[in-house]
């Protein structure tokens, strides 16, 4: 959750001609040295802490005091899972040091995985005049840096827009990076790269930040590059290819792509960014016919870590190809998409909605209709439930309902008669009609703009009788969920089949897609909301396939659980043959 008031760690490096500035190596231990909490990071982290500030009061200091807290840890990978337990003690102690992770192979005890050491900033000079003492503090600032090699465009904690340019899409993430990076050019995106890179700071890759959950209390050592000012869209007509810059929206490409009879995969909000949704994967009301998104690019351009940039499509760079189809930002900043488009100029395409109370009758009914329908037709179910608010239209605000929306692919004629079951059910509102392709982006009708939210996921196989039960027990009528919504969306056909020259993502698992979500403006609302996101997917678990779609896994998860294991492993070793020493930082990272 966003936590105003507090300075984020800065990087710096502190030496002083006094003595007395190093704190006590500080662990999960007793007064007797025995280690407590054996191999549970997040208690000795806890305990750890709890034992540094216990030690800064043994010698008059405060946690203000810290210049800088190390953390030595046996499993980097668990310990970014739970940082937050560090990181939020020093804000609320008002601390600011610069917080570094090192990976060791071991410490003192066996089942001992953290450990912290603290430099303290030297006291003000208490000696009277004429002393031999003197202090000297030297501040080498990583992120300083980068920001010296392109001045307009990377910002620093406590530098005017450092604020604005830190937050995602999602505006329940407290992004609190190292520094913030807009470039506007792929020479300063390279620039920036390279910098970073060789002092030592990640770079995380982001455009929109709607799936920013994962990077929370990661980006301590990062430069967050914010692709937001590198847009732009170029479509060949005759090749039917889009060339998409940086951290262009979907609403750019279809408007470029629509004067000429075209569209491509695009996902359901006009302002997702293409790069994040397409290099995830990308789920299209258009997929059951044609696939995932990420299979539609031809061709990337990718800064990598050693801030060249490298062209990567089916006869260049063919591994690094293979990896971003799927593997998102892991591999490079990629600054250029190129991806297929479709010639699709109008569609069948909207929603039937009824209030909630209709749902016992309406879910089974969907779920049944999926079981027949023909790879044309793609839709999402979804049980919602608005706030009154002003701002809502009249049939949303203070309502529960449920909805059915989609495209269908067919001549008018064949689409009524595919969607007549659904109509029998005598909805109060039926959108679908055939509309430009252009205006499918308004058809999930999702939020316009930047929303705190918190999210569940899981992939799901078949559903039977048991399942809709399971579903419409927690969030169907009479329940008393915090949840906006909660989603099925209809997977098979392409999508579920090993699409031909596909990236590291042929297919995806399963027959649904469930992803829930609640509106989170303050910490009650976000712990109401994932309790009951959690029980939604709980409850649903013995129909869960065990995979995830991380397009849609908005918090940390296994990110070998969205892959093949096969296809994982050589994620890995591509990983560490293109970026051996792990500069870049995905929201979900291949380790």
């Amino acid at each position: 959750m966003v936590r105003s008031g507090w300075v984020p760690p800065v990087f710096c490096v502190v030496s002083t001609t006094s003595t007395g500035n190093q704190v006590p190596v500080q662990a999960s231990v007793d007064d007797l040295g025995r280690l407590l909490h054996e191999d549970d990071v997040t208690a000795q982290l806890a305990l750890a802490t709890t034992r540094l500030e216990a030690a800064l009061a043994r010698l008059g200091r405060t946690p203000s005091g810290l210049a800088e807290v190390e953390v030595l840890t046996t499993d980097r990978i668990a310990l970014l899972g739970v940082l937050d337990v560090l990181t939020d003690r020093l804000a609320a102690t008002g601390a600011r040091p610069h917080t570094r992770i090192r990976e060791v192979d071991r410490l003192d005890r066996p089942g001992q995985l953290v450990a912290l050491a603290a430099t303290l900033t030297p006291r003000e000079d208490p000696h009277p005049e004429g002393s031999t003492m003197t202090t000297s503090i030297t501040v080498l600032s990583a992120a300083t840096a980068v920001q010296q090699a392109c001045p307009d465009r990377v910002t620093l904690p406590g530098d005017p827009g450092y604020d604005v340019a830190r937050l995602p899409w999602n505006l329940a993430v407290d992004q609190r990076p190292a520094a913030v990076a807009v470039p506007h050019t792929v020479d300063e995106v390279a620039r920036i790269v390279r910098v970073a890179a060789e002092q030592g700071l990640r770079v995380a890759p982001q455009s929109s930040g709607h799936a920013a959950v994962p990077l929370e209390g990661r980006l301590a050592e990062s430069v967050l590059l914010r692709l937001s000012e590198l847009t732009g869209v170029e479509v060949d007509v005759e090749r039917r290819v889009a060339r998409v810059t940086g951290g262009t929206l979907w609403a750019d490409v279809v408007a470029a792509a629509a004067p000429h009879g075209l569209t491509a995969l695009h996902g359901s909000s006009p302002d997702v960014a293409v790069a994040g949704y397409a290099l995830g994967g990308g789920l299209s009301f258009y997929g059951r016919e044609h696939g995932l998104a990420t299979n539609s690019i031809t061709a990337v351009e990718v800064v990598t870590a050693d801030g060249s940039l490298v062209r990567a499509d089916a006869d260049q760079n063919t591994d690094l190809f293979w990896a971003v189809r799927g593997g998102g930002g892991n591999f490079g900043v990629v600054v250029a998409i190129e991806l297929r488009l479709l010639p699709i100029a109008d569609v069948v395409a909207g929603m039937l909605l009824w209030p909630l109370e209709r749902a016992p009758e309406v879910v089974p009914t969907w779920v049944g209709w999926t079981r027949e329908l023909p790879e044309s037709v793609t839709t999402s179910l979804r049980l919602m439930s608005f706030p009154p608010l002003p701002d809502l239209p009249p049939f949303l605000s203070g309502r529960r309902i449920v909805v059915i929306d989609g495209a269908v692919l067919e001549d008018d004629a064949r689409a009524a008669e595919l969607l007549a079951p659904l109509r029998a059910l005598a909805p109060e509102m039926d959108t679908f009609a055939r509309i430009p392709s252009a205006d499918v982006l308004a058809v999930h009708m999702d939020p316009p703009g930047p929303t705190p939210n918190v999210a569940d996921h899981a992939v799901l196989g078949d559903l039977d009788d048991a399942a809709v039960e399971a579903l419409l027990g927690q969030v169907g009528p009479g329940s008393t969920t915090s949840l906006l919504f909660a989603e099925l969306r209809h997977l098979g056909g392409a999508l579920g089949r090993p699409a031909p020259d596909a990236g590291v993502l042929p297919r995806l698992p399963g027959s649904y897609a469930l992803f829930c979500a609640a509106v989170a403006p303050v910490p009650e609302a976000a712990a109401a909301g994932l309790a009951d996101g959690a029980a939604l997917v709980s409850a649903l678990a013995p129909w869960a396939t065990g995979e995830h779609l991380l397009n849609f896994a908005d918090k940390v998860v296994d990110t070998a659980s969205g892959y093949d294991a096969a296809d994982y492993a050589r994620l890995r070793a591509i990983k560490a043959a293109v970026d051996p020493r792990g500069v870049f930082q995905a929201n979900h990272e291949i380790a």
